[in-house]
């Protein structure tokens, strides 16, 4: 069963970040999508492990947090710490959607047909 935040040690969040307190929020914000680029490695430190065996397929810094039980600021300075080393890619979902460069470009769909879907799943 997973802790309550609220009721979570703040000298256990100390360690698990190191003491730091801050990220760079330009690097990963809350809805970013994490994918672990490789597996755990012996040594690591144990949220580190879990972020990585987790994060096999896109998933949401604050879905992460969540299956951790820990702040959304702690996971934050953690999965900057794998990033910076090249343990997980982070993406913001704008740019997941975003036209790829080339000829065959990406595009959004049409809001209309979006509001026509929709009005359409609400009548079911």
């Amino acid at each position: 069963m997973t802790r309550s935040v609220d009721r979570e040690d703040p000298d256990r969040l100390y360690i698990v970040t190191g003491g730091r307190s801050r990220v760079d929020e330009s690097s990963i914000d809350s809805v970013s999508l994490i994918v672990s680029e490789c597996d755990p490695t012996p040594g690591m430190q144990s949220e580190h492990v879990k972020i990585l065996r987790m994060c096999t397929g896109p998933k949401a810094v604050v879905e992460v947090a969540a299956e951790l039980g820990l702040p959304v600021s702690v996971v934050k300075i953690l999965l900057c710490d794998l990033l910076d080393t090249g343990r997980i890619t982070a993406r913001h979902p704008s740019t997941a959607a975003a036209p790829a460069p080339g000829p065959a470009k990406t595009r959004l769909p049409d809001p209309t047909v979006l509001k026509q879907v929709l009005v359409g799943l609400e009548k079911l």
